[in-house]
């Protein structure tokens, strides 16, 4: 089975005008747990304990790390990953999505016999979700397979993770973007953050950044996180995000955009995807903070997690009727393009094929090219 990825001749590369030869060969480079996932959509309630319901929608798709994943190289970067896939039905069909129809470069991921994938089953239903999951640990650790890896310009990952493989990529230059989950034990140890000192950026919501800075709104709390990192963004979901960029000296405050959320499952990934882009390609911090929140939203209007993640075909779908809009006189829709013109220098000159989407069940190979 190939490991590396078939290129779409239709993906649009918003990086190429300042790539070169000395470039590695990945934009980013990411690590961690696959799963398979399972999502439930259009309840209207969570289900009671002993009770059957029945939802309008469902759909299945690559989770977990592949959220994150999936979501950079939707938006051009060229992604690897390094991740353990076991033997099954299931991470045969996830290997194969990723790999070849999402240009995923799995030549560090390594399949392991006799060990099934993790499955997380997720409820969905209105501004609540709810989720079950089944796994095991790897027969290896992962960290075991990262010098295997191709060189990248970025890696994205997990502050609570190990941080002996990327402490080592930033030492060879490589620009480390950290995150972090919630502290379940809602102590929030300073001492977790010491490894920022070999990152770049820090993106956690707004709850995260309030506790481990010990202040009470996020304007303070990425005032406090600026000074362990050069580029600090919080999120707070629905009230938008803050960023201070100190190798720039920019700061910004972006609001975020209003839709009807359908699955908030990967958002968070696909924001910090869009600000790794941004940042690649060395864009204002206020319009990095603007098309990540624009990605982000296009994302929750779709269900499935990963397969949820927009590609240039939606971005530019999204401008072209927002474009249409104002020239037929509508005020808002003219408002909302003044605040995204920089789309006009990025967003493809042709048209760029749509990307798949989660569906009821996993798709036979013979299927897998359909978009």
């Amino acid at each position: 089975m190939s490991t590396h990825p078939t290129i779409d001749p239709d993906q649009w590369d918003p990086l190429a005008a300042t790539r070169s030869p000395e470039d590695p060969p990945l934009d980013v480079l990411l690590s961690g747990t696959v799963f398979f996932d399972i999502v439930f959509t259009g309840l209207e309630r969570m289900p009671l304990p002993g009770q059957e319901l029945w939802s309008k929608g469902l759909g299945s798709s690559p989770g977990g790390i592949a959220n994150l994943a999936t979501a950079t190289s939707r938006l051009g970067l060229r992604t690897g990953l390094v991740a353990g896939f076991g033997d099954d039905a299931y991470a045969d069909w996830m290997w194969q999505t990723m790999s070849e129809d999402e240009g995923i470069d799995l030549s560090a991921s390594r399949r392991f016999p006799s060990f099934h994938s993790p499955v997380t089953v997720s409820i969905a239903a209105h501004d609540d979700r709810a989720m079950v999951t089944h796994g095991h640990d790897l027969p290896e650790p992962l960290s075991s397979l990262i010098d295997r890896a191709p060189a990248s310009r970025a890696a994205v990952v997990d502050l609570a993770g190990e941080t002996a493989w990327w402490s080592r990529l930033a030492a060879r230059g490589t620009l480390i973007f950290a995150d972090i989950g919630f502290d379940e034990t809602e102590r929030w140890d300073v001492a977790d953050l010491a490894p920022l000192a070999h990152c770049h950026a820090f993106t956690p919501n707004a709850i995260e950044a309030m506790g481990y800075t010990r202040t009470d709104s996020p304007d303070r709390a990425v005032r406090a996180l600026a000074d362990r990192v050069p580029l600090a963004v919080v999120t707070d979901g629905a009230a938008g995000s803050y960023a201070i960029d100190s190798s720039t000296g920019e700061e910004a405050y972006c609001p975020a955009v209003p839709v009807t959320a359908l699955d908030t499952t990967g958002a968070g990934d696909v924001f910090a995807a869009s600000i790794v882009m941004g940042t690649l390609a060395a864009w204002p911090l206020v319009d990095r903070l603007k098309f990540a929140s624009l990605c982000s939203a296009l994302a929750v209007q779709q269900f499935g997690g990963s397969l949820a993640a927009p590609g240039w075909g939606d971005i530019s779908d999204w401008w072209a009727a927002l474009s249409r809009a104002t020239a037929d006189g509508d005020l808002r829709a003219a408002h909302t393009r003044d605040g995204y013109r920089f789309l006009e220098r990025v967003v493809p000159d042709h048209p760029v094929q749509g990307r798949r989407r989660a569906q009821g069940t996993f798709a036979l190979r013979s299927d897998a090219g359909a978009h």
